[in-house]
C-alpha cells in the first residue's frame, strides 16, 4: 500500500515534528555540521530526528523539490524494470541511479533516484502508476531532496 501525503497546520501537530524540521534547517544551513549537536540545540533525541526526518518536510522545501528516492519490488519477468524506467520517463522524472539487487526467490529489490524537475504529475500519481504496472509490488517514497 502506498503511502498519503497531507499538508497540515504545524499547530495541530505534536512539536517533534517542527523540532525535526529545525535540525534539518540547522544541518542545510551549516550551523551545525552533526546530527547530535543540532538535535540538542533544538530539544530532541537522535532516535526521534532520524525517526521522522525523511517523513516531515516544511512547505518550502517541497516547492523545491528536484530529486526522489523510490523503492519497489519487481518479480523476476525479462524486461520489467524497463517498463517502470519507460513510465518514470513518460511522466517526465528523469532517472540519476539503480540500484538493483539480483532476484531472490523470483523477486528483485530496486532503489531508483531521479529528477524530479519535469515531473507532470505529482509523485504520488508516478507512485499508483509505478504501482499498477503488472510484477512490481511495494512501491514506496523513500525521500525527497
Amino acid at each position: 500500500m502506498l503511502e498519503n501525503y497531507l499538508i497540515v497546520d504545524e499547530q495541530v501537530l505534536p512539536e517533534v515534528f517542527s523540532k525535526v524540521i529545525q535540525v534539518k534547517q540547522l544541518l542545510n544551513t551549516g550551523k551545525h555540521t552533526q546530527i547530535s549537536e543540532a538535535v540538542k540545540e533544538v530539544g530532541i533525541s537522535r532516535s526521534a530526528y532520524y525517526k521522522y526526518k525523511d517523513h516531515v518536510f516544511s512547505s518550502e522545501s517541497v516547492s523545491l523539490v528536484r530529486k526522489a528516492l523510490i523503492s519497489f519490488v519487481l518479480t523476476d519477468v525479462k524486461g520489467l524494470l524497463s517498463t517502470v524506467l519507460n513510465a518514470i520517463s513518460d511522466f517526465g522524472g528523469s532517472i540519476l541511479t539503480i540500484n538493483q539487487n539480483i532476484p531472490i526467490q523470483q523477486k528483485a529489490n530496486v532503489i531508483v533516484s531521479l529528477d524530479m524537475q519535469d515531473l507532470r504529475i505529482p509523485i504520488q500519481e508516478l507512485l499508483d502508476n509505478i504501482a499498477k504496472i503488472p510484477g512490481v509490488s511495494k512501491v514506496s517514497l523513500l525521500s525527497i531532496d
